[in-house]
């Protein structure tokens, strides 16, 4: 399920009140003289899945924090693991008062069970993952210990995080509701990982890993369709991991090239019904074919049909549906 949230339709003086009320569900935020007077900017994007929430927000210079009070008037005892993408937050926990900056990409861990004041000087954009209790502590033993501390992308493990989160900012709000669940789910299995196995990956945290750089060559694959020196040699020269990893990846299809050609079939196919003016070889030629006949010859294996019986039907089903 995906909400939207923004102050934007309030009145000036009403706009940090709405997202003091919206967030006081978990949250306090105290508002200020100065944030009536001169409006304030909240947006929040949620996306709720079986098992976890994720949150995307955007917000002026804000104060929020949770309290022992706080704490003890709702049932709210999930981690939240909260990604800085834009700006500078500041997050204060414990009674020791340890401070965690976040001024450049990084995850803070937090337990909602346990007081914190997180400051937004500056305008801002965090994610947070809130992710229930036994999760958490059924892969790390002493989870409450990581409340406040902070990790950043400085290892092959928290590389592959970035990755994700770059993926979740630029692609999410296109994604279909399958894909985005996928997504978030890769991104709190990694930062998972990397909170709880930073010497070695245990086997769930590996396969979290796997899927995620799966992921980033599946996309490289995709953005170079058209060029001719995409090949199983290229990728590896590009991602630069071991032959044998690369190809493990890619066996339930037969292997990286068959992988390669099916992709272009696929979009061989997209293209037909797309344009339906454009010549089979221009869209044979365009997705690095060596002839028409080779094209129309793999086109015919994969899809049981000629390139322009493909498009026929295509065509006859769009009439039919008017």
């Amino acid at each position: 399920m995906r909400q939207h949230f923004t102050v934007g339709a309030e009145a000036r003086n009403l706009q940090a009140l709405a997202w003091s009320d919206y967030v006081g569900r978990t949250l306090e935020v105290p508002v200020t003289r100065g944030q009536v007077a001169s409006g304030f900017f909240g947006e929040l994007d949620t996306y709720v899945l079986k098992d976890l929430v994720f949150l995307d927000s955007r917000t002026d210079p804000v104060c929020q924090r949770r309290t022992n009070a706080r704490i003890s008037r709702d049932a709210v005892r999930d981690y939240v693991f909260h990604v800085a993408v834009d700006g500078v937050i500041e997050t204060v926990t414990g009674p020791q008062q340890r401070k965690a900056e976040q001024f450049r990409p990084g995850i803070l861990a937090l337990d909602m069970g346990q007081p914190m004041q997180m400051m937004r000087p500056g305008r801002a954009r965090a994610l947070a993952f809130f992710v229930p209790r036994a999760t958490v502590e059924a892969e790390i033993l002493d989870a409450p210990a990581l409340h406040g501390r902070v990790v950043t992308y400085t290892t092959p493990l928290t590389r592959l995080i970035l990755d994700q989160v770059v993926t979740l900012c630029r692609q999410l709000p296109q994604l279909s509701d399958a894909e985005a669940a996928q997504v978030i789910r890769t991104c709190v299995q990694l930062i998972i990982a990397a909170f709880g196995k930073q010497a070695r990956l245990a086997e769930g945290a590996r396969a979290a890993a796997h899927a995620a750089l799966r992921s980033q060559i599946q996309r490289y694959i995709q953005a170079n369709l058209g060029e001719d020196t995409l090949t199983p040699d290229s990728v590896l020269r590009q991602f630069a991991i071991p032959r044998p990893t690369l190809y493990r990846m890619f066996t339930h299809e037969g292997g990286l090239g068959a992988y390669i050609r099916h992709c272009r079939l696929r979009e061989a196919a997209n293209e037909l019904v797309r344009s339906p003016k454009v010549v089979v070889t221009e869209i044979a030629y365009g997705l690095c074919f060596s002839s028409a006949s080779d094209f129309i010859r793999a086109f015919r294996r994969c899809y049981g049909m000629t390139p322009q019986e493909f498009r026929m039907q295509a065509l006859l089903r769009e009439l039919g549906q008017r």
